[in-house]
């Protein structure tokens, strides 16, 4: 069913302000007499609602909390997980809350759209209070008519009480939440993009102080890189989290191959595969952590393909980078390429078999203290080698890898790693002296995902790699002494996919 906006005056059975356009107009219209009023407000049995115990992750939030408070005394932070997002008319896309929002809260799917967290200054700390808009329950006649809110159309959102039970958050009604905006001259800090109505209001709080140091926006910027930075460790909660994710991605994996038949002759045989993936991931978790490529034959050529309307042919490849997304936000990025037919041909084997050369060179140099960057030049040494022994650079290898030739990049373009967390490009505002010319430390978590890529159109390389794409990638987890891949128990070398395919 679409989701209507019905204002509250069009709620209370009143026609809407001229003004407004009545958005159910040229829909069903809502009961509007006064004994349905009555007797739907009646009858009802009680509900019992427990108070939860504090989950496993609220101290984990909490010590992030701690940790922004000391790098931001004296401001209020204000932390918005951000409204729906209208999709078309009066239909919204899925919600998910702002990942900084998540970070701090520790709620994550079940984040009721509008909450804010706000972080008053204290003497030495912050104190935290969670602003959010309850259900509009049985007893009102929002209850029934505000498709926002109201519990027939949306169900019991969690008390006041209820979340703060369980986040070891304070909680408010976000009724009371402009008082706090506009109530005192304190320095207040917004994450800006997270919501644009409270950080206009807050702007305009700062305009009205008229104080120059309200006025910039820098401190805005340095809370969302903050944020971003602080992620670049994860702590034990989130590698388990982690763990989880790419467990239930192998799950998706091995859906995807027994399904395969299926998607062979199909017309559209890659929204077969990317079905029965994203099936598992709304089964074991959330949703997806991103769109899911599923790139059949010369589709794989294509970095970012996500319209996965093209047929499986029998003797291509279909290369599929997908990853769930847990309740908690915290997803996995895998990347596996699957010969259709079952097994892979000569041309096929041999690139393939490169890319995991290079995946490996670059995994076997992790560990902590050296830079983040050399993950990739490992995996490029391999690839321009790779390149030269079959002939198809116009320099040798040692002379493409200088910085001012790099003609191996042809045929792979992006990066080898990018770090993973809350989101699947995680902690993309920290600055580059943190994240690709910063130091490796244990805890951190990132993919490895070197690749090939021949176009069909490319007339520098032999017909007989023409189309072929290739990508393999692995989440990556830096320990003291080394580093584990946490998705090693997904089928990665030629000889292992083949097995898994017959399997």
């Amino acid at each position: 069913m679409a989701k209507s906006r019905v204002s509250d005056s069009a709620a209370a059975g009143e026609p809407a302000p001229e003004t407004e356009p009545d958005v159910n107009a040229n829909r069903s219209t809502l009961p509007g007499s006064s004994a349905f009023a009555e007797y739907i407000s009646e009858h009802w049995a009680e509900r019992d609602e427990p108070l939860p115990t504090e989950r496993p992750d609220a101290r984990f939030a909490a010590a992030r909390r701690e940790r922004i408070s000391k790098l931001h005394p004296n401001r209020r932070l204000i932390v918005p997980a951000g409204d729906v997002g209208t999709r078309s008319n009066d239909t919204d896309y899925p919600y998910r809350a702002h990942s900084a929002f998540a970070y701090l809260t520790g709620w994550g799917a079940g984040t009721v759209p509008g909450s804010v967290l706000v972080m008053e200054p204290s003497a030495d700390c912050h104190n935290a209070t969670l602003y959010f808009r309850e259900s509009a329950k049985r007893g009102t006649n929002e209850f029934y008519a505000n498709s926002l809110i109201g519990e027939f159309w949306q169900g019991p959102r969690p008390s006041l009480e209820q979340v703060a039970a369980a986040l070891g958050i304070a909680t408010a009604g976000l009724s009371t939440l402009h008082e706090v905006i506009d109530g005192t001259d304190a320095a207040t800090t917004i994450v800006r993009d997270a919501d644009r109505e409270i950080t206009d209001q807050v702007d305009a709080l700062r305009l009205l102080l008229a104080d120059s140091e309200l006025l910039d926006t820098t401190a805005d910027e340095e809370l969302a890189r903050d944020l971003s930075e602080m992620r670049l460790v994860k702590d034990a909660f989130e590698t388990e989290q982690l763990r989880g994710a790419i467990a239930a991605t192998k799950q998706g994996f091995d859906d995807v191959i027994a399904h395969l038949p299926e998607a062979l002759g199909h017309r559209r045989g890659e929204r077969l595969v990317e079905g029965s993936f994203n099936r598992r991931a709304r089964a074991e978790g959330n949703t997806v952590g991103y769109d899911t490529i599923a790139a059949s034959g010369a589709h794989a050529c294509i970095l970012h393909w996500t319209r996965n309307d093209g047929p499986v042919v029998p003797g291509d490849l279909i290369l599929i980078d997908a990853g769930v997304e847990l309740d908690s936000y915290y997803t996995a990025d895998i990347t596996r390429t699957l010969p259709v037919s079952g097994t892979f041909s000569p041309v096929q084997r041999r690139v393939y078999e490169a890319v995991r050369d290079a995946a490996d060179a670059a995994f076997a140099v992790v560990r902590p203290g050296i830079r983040f960057r050399e993950v990739h030049a490992a995996a490029m040494d391999v690839i321009a080698v790779k390149l030269g022994e079959w002939g198809l650079l116009p320099v040798s290898a040692e002379e493409s890898l200088k910085p001012d030739a790099q003609y191996h990049r042809r045929y792979m373009v992006h990066g080898t790693s990018h770090h993973l967390g809350i989101d699947v490009h995680d902690c993309s505002l920290a600055r580059r002296e943190f994240y690709h010319d910063g130091v490796i430390e244990a805890g951190m978590v990132f993919t490895i995902e070197p690749g090939m890529y021949f176009q069909p159109d490319d007339l520098t390389v032999p017909e007989e790699y023409r189309g072929i794409g290739i990508r393999i990638e692995d989440d990556i987890l830096v320990t003291q002494s080394g580093a584990e891949n946490l998705s090693i128990d997904i089928p990665r070398t030629a000889d292992d996919v083949e097995a898994w395919l017959r399997g």
